[in-house]
């Protein structure tokens, strides 16, 4: 079997680094250890006179005339030794010579002048320095990513398409058709010129964060097989002004030479943004990176066979003349997925985890409404982390509602320390909330109460909708949303006759559903008028985003109607909570004692409420009783038309 060798890129900068580091310590151990003790020619000839004189060494001329004698006395440490400067002539070298040789002093003369310390010490830490400067350049410059090519684009190409096909794409049926021209483009282009068809240059991808928008692009490119580039919109944006502009220029041109291709541009907003706008005019470098953008994508030049993908979830703050037919041509909005596509997505990141023979991802797709594609991967990964920690050989539908609640309210404080008190005012306060839930008509069911805290959080009441609204809801509906919310409040006012901070979130989430009911939906007797709408100065911060047009008469009447609409949500949550009291102090008895019950345990406690029971069938009976009158009046009405008929015929 021949195993083919890669070719390893070895780094040798860190080991130049450590050789430079010991050189230098070496050098300066050596210097900063030695002691040099100057002598002069009559110092050194009386310490060779009175036999002190260990070893001498002679050095010949240098360029300046002179003989350098060292050596060491007798009296000297070891890294001890003198040095003395002695002008070039016979006389006194011949007398230094030959008293030497009458003390027995061991004499050493060199042949030539080098000095080999000066040498090591001033020339070779510059060598290791310019090998290192140059290594350091040639690292940056690899891959034409370095200081000196600013310009060349930041795009990254893969040759035969991404690895990811719709196979791997779970839902985003109607996605998929949008994109699959392009697919069959980049395929079989002659098939659409033929016809005179003009496909799509640009494609932008719409949609809140972790819907599958960067996921798609990849299972395009997967499918049509065709030279990918990718890029986030950041890479384009430098300090220097051009920068940007020369990268989009250098990476159109790149994907002119592999045409047909695909370009993906991921988080375009943060070079497409609006030009002409901010309080602080303009960012020239992003803006000549847009012009250049606008330009290559439908200007003079041509581009054929170059489709482009963006990717956004800011739509609304990207310039107007990149949306435009030409450029985006078409925009494709990708939402948060219902039940069916979270079935779907669950058996995807399904498929590597070992899940319990109990779990139906079917009733986890059903308790997950308003999940996108990243939380529901995030939901199953936390469950596998938490079978882990609790040492399990598989995932149970335990792990996936701990995981749940962690990813909606965080974990849970099991280690703080709660009053009883403080458990029976939580506990009042959320059976209140579930209460409304159930008994109100078109109220959410009730699948968790729990007064465990987590986050920030006292405890939570986990209502879903019986069936998924996403697009319209109506007055009657948006009123038992406020009464729900309401509800737990009222609940501790009645039974506790007092009131906490608990209610806090809840009364933010019920002000700002009834403000929408009056400045954005018309449901108020101002009538059906918008009065607060977002504006465009995307630039400016949210506070300055809402706009106001009109007077504070209206604004005074606008804060009556929400007050008003809050004072009759509030009153119905008193009533709701006040006639079901046996209910509410079943709910609340069972969450002081267990803490958390579920929506079987809820369902149980609600049949042995017989008062409650009754008024379900009392509420079928008169439901009944109205379905019958309604028929006998219909009956006894058509025929005394048929009499009024036949008198008219005789």
């Amino acid at each position: 079997m021949n195993i083919k060798k890669t070719k390893r890129n070895v780094n040798y900068l860190p080991y130049l680094l450590l050789i430079t580091v010991i050189v230098f310590s070496l050098i300066f151990t050596n210097t900063l250890g030695n002691k040099v003790n100057e002598l002069n020619y009559t110092e050194l000839v009386n310490e060779l006179n009175n036999d002190n004189v260990s070893e001498i060494n002679i050095t010949p001329k240098n360029a300046y005339g002179v003989y350098i004698i060292t050596g060491k006395l007798k009296n000297y440490d070891k890294n001890e030794k003198f040095k003395a400067t002695v002008p070039y002539t016979d006389t006194l070298i011949s007398t230094i010579y030959n008293t030497a040789e009458e003390h027995n002093v061991k004499t050493v003369s060199n042949t030539e002048n080098i000095d080999w310390l000066s040498i090591v010490i001033n020339v070779v830490p510059l060598l290791l320095i310019g090998v290192l400067f140059y290594l350091m350049l040639s690292k940056l410059g690899s891959a034409g990513k370095g200081t000196f090519d600013f310009g060349k684009s930041r795009a990254k190409l893969s040759e035969e398409g991404g690895t990811k096909t719709f196979k791997d794409v779970a839902g985003l049926k109607e996605e998929k058709e949008e994109v699959q021209e392009l697919i069959d483009f980049l395929k079989n282009p002659k098939k659409f010129t033929k016809m005179g068809a003009r496909i799509p240059k640009g494609v932008l991808l719409v949609g809140p964060p972790g819907t599958g928008k960067t996921l798609l692009a990849k299972a395009v490119a997967g499918e049509a097989k065709v030279p990918f580039f990718y890029i986030s919109g950041s890479d384009f944006v430098e300090l220097f002004v051009g920068v940007g502009a020369s990268r989009v220029r250098d990476m159109f041109q790149q994907a002119k030479q592999t045409a047909p291709c695909l370009i993906f541009i991921d988080e375009i907003d943060a070079v497409g943004r609006e030009r002409g706008t901010g309080l602080g005019g303009g960012h020239d470098e992003r803006e000549q990176t847009l012009n250049q953008l606008l330009s290559e994508m439908d200007g003079f030049g041509e581009n054929e066979g170059i489709i482009i993908i963006a990717a956004t979830n800011r739509p609304d703050v990207l310039d107007p003349a990149l949306l435009r037919p030409g450029r985006f041509d078409r925009q494709v909005t990708v939402g948060k997925p219902d039940v069916k596509e979270r079935e779907e997505i669950l058996k995807v990141h399904a498929k590597n985890k070992i899940l319990d023979d109990n779990v139906n991802l079917k009733f986890i797709a059903s308790r997950t409404p308003g999940y996108s594609g990243a939380d529901l991967e995030n939901l199953l990964n936390e469950a596998a982390l938490l079978a882990v920690r609790r040492n399990k050989e598989s995932i149970t539908m335990e792990e996936i509602d701990e995981a749940s609640d962690r990813v909606l309210m965080g974990p849970a404080k099991t280690s703080r320390k709660v009053s009883d008190y403080e458990k029976k005012i939580v506990a009042y306060h959320e059976a209140g909330h579930a209460v409304s839930g159930i008994v109100l008509p078109n109220g959410e069911e009730v699948h968790k109460i729990t007064i465990i805290p987590r986050g920030v959080a006292g405890g939570y009441t986990q209502m879903l909708p019986k069936e998924e609204r996403t697009l319209v809801y109506t007055e009657k509906e948006l009123k038992e949303q406020i009464i729900t919310l309401l509800s737990g409040r009222a609940s501790e006012e009645t039974y506790m006759h007092e009131i906490s901070t608990g209610a806090s979130d809840d009364f933010k989430r019920a002000t700002k559903i009834a403000r929408s009911m009056v400045t954005e939906y018309g449901m108020s007797s101002l009538g059906p008028m918008q009065f607060e709408h977002q504006s465009e100065s995307v630039f400016l911060g949210r506070d300055y985003n809402q706009t106001k047009n009109f007077s504070d008469q209206v604004a005074l009447l606008i804060d009556q109607e929400v007050k008003k609409i809050i004072d009759e949500c509030y009153k119905e949550a008193k009533k709701i909570v006040s006639s079901e009291k046996k209910l509410i102090e079943i709910l609340a008895n069972a969450l002081i004692q267990k803490e958390t019950i579920t929506k079987e345990e809820i369902e149980d406690l609600v049949e042995a409420n017989s008062n409650y029971k009754i008024k379900e069938e009392d509420k079928k009976e008169s439901k009944d009783e109205t379905k019958k009158e309604v028929k006998e009046d219909s009956k006894k009405d058509s025929k005394d038309d048929s009499k009024k008929e036949s008198k008219k015929d005789e």
